[in-house]
């Protein structure tokens, strides 16, 4: 084991991740191994980039610290350090209650991880990254915080008002990612459509995605995390415009009860989401909608519960994930709304939710099959080859799989891929 081996381990989202790659990428630059996500941790030092998101994540982020603390009681660690959104937001009480950890820093202040472990802190590589993901493809930060306050959401309490990064800076990490082989761009943020506002004093994100799309290698772009309030419709129009971006949008709906949309705190009603849609799905023929819905917020009736199921079978999402609300401290909900709905009520709304979703996609997917889609290769497996089509996120939607002949198939290709069968999330198909 070299001296300059340490471990980093992400929790939590896309963006965390690309924090995690920042850090890998100053630590490689002052002579450091860093190892992301090792299955069995081995280095004598290890940083954890946490989640506070909710509360099953923040659990997940406790018992991870708990167990790099039971490695460094028993020798096989030495330096133990802790940052990201957790640690942003609980960082007195986390330094009272397990003192074991060396130091920890918040979402913003990491890089003083560097001087701390004797490495130098060197500006001009802020933006070089080490990119964990299949080469092929990597995140894009467009921006951090969030001006929307949601009542229930804890975001904008951890990562503070929203911050766009100048375009030319985003447009040269790009240009980067491609000269590294990367083909396809998963452009994040907390709120996708706000990117612009506060450097340029309007709403920029078509005009940055216009730029992306023109970047020479820029195969695949897809965009993730829109807000419906004042959603900028000219992005629709880039969109269209450029074969490159991916017929695919991420937009989180949480509602549509105007009930449950004012309670949240959503600025915008169920007509005008309903209207959204169908504009998106007429100007973006062909378009996959992912969107994530909330059930058992405070004040949510069995009525408001019974609009939300009926807007899933209108809308027949092609990609939905939903979750049970918790209870966030600090929060509008946490302060002004009473948590009445019992965890049992929630868990039974979440479940019906996701049944009906789940039939939506198995019905969604069997239309595919017979279809000729473009798949880009992500990994191997014993039987298959796992791909995934242009209406496809890494890690949260479904994959392509094709089953192993005589021909070879290169990680990071693209191919084209007849759909032979499917499953409720998943697609068969063989190369054409």
């Amino acid at each position: 084991m070299r001296r300059k081996d340490i471990d980093i381990i992400t929790l939590g989202c896309s963006k965390n991740l690309v924090d995690s790659e920042r850090l890998m990428g100053m630590l490689r630059a002052s002579g450091y191994n860093p190892h992301h996500d090792p299955e069995t941790p081995k280095a004598k030092i290890a940083v954890i980039n946490t989640c506070g998101f909710i509360g099953d994540a923040k659990e997940e982020s406790i018992n991870m610290i708990l167990d790099f603390v039971q490695a460094k009681q028993e020798g096989r660690l030495s330096k133990l350090y802790v940052m990201g959104c957790l640690s942003q937001r609980y960082k007195g009480e986390l330094q009272q209650e397990i003192p074991e950890v060396d130091k920890f820093y918040g979402k913003f202040d990491w890089t003083g991880l560097l001087h701390d472990i004797g490495a130098a802190e060197r500006n001009e590589l802020l933006g070089e990254r080490m990119l964990t993901t299949p080469k092929h493809y990597a995140y894009l930060k467009i921006s951090e915080g969030c001006d929307r306050h949601c009542s229930y959401c804890a975001i904008p309490i951890i990562t503070g008002a929203h911050h766009s990064r100048p375009m030319e800076e985003i447009l040269a990490e790009v240009k980067n990612m491609v000269a590294q082989g990367v083909k396809e761009i998963q452009i994040i943020a907390q709120e996708l459509t706000y990117y612009g506002i506060d450097l340029y004093q309007k709403q920029m994100i078509a005009e940055l995605v216009d730029k992306i799309a023109q970047v020479p290698g820029v195969e695949w772009i897809r965009l993730h995390y829109a807000y419906p309030s004042h959603f900028p419709l000219e992005l629709l129009d880039v969109m269209r415009k450029h074969p490159n971006i991916c017929r695919y949008l991420d937009i989180a709906l949480q509602h549509i009860s105007d009930h449950m949309l004012d309670l949240m705190h959503r600025h915008v009603t169920k007509a005008e989401t309903y209207q959204l849609i169908e504009t998106m799905r007429k100007e973006v023929p062909g378009i996959h909608i992912r969107t994530t819905l909330m059930v058992g917020h405070p004040g949510e009736t069995e009525s408001d519960f019974e609009e939300l199921k009926q807007f899933v079978r209108d809308m027949r999402f092609d990609r939905m994930g939903a979750f049970a609300y918790s209870e966030e401290e600090g929060t509008y909900a946490a302060t002004h709304y009473e948590d009445t709905i019992t965890p049992e009520v929630k868990q039974q709304r979440l479940d019906e939710l996701m049944a009906i979703q789940q039939e939506i996609s198995a019905e969604l997917n069997q239309a595919k099959v017979g279809q000729v889609l473009k798949v880009i290769i992500d990994r191997e497996e014993t039987d298959y080859f796992v791909g995934r089509t242009e209406f496809d996120s890494p890690e949260v939607d479904p994959e392509v799989l094709i089953e192993k002949t005589d021909k070879t198939l290169q990680i990071g290709n693209f191919c084209q891929v007849k759909i032979t069968s499917s499953e409720d999330y998943d697609l068969f198909g063989q190369i054409v």
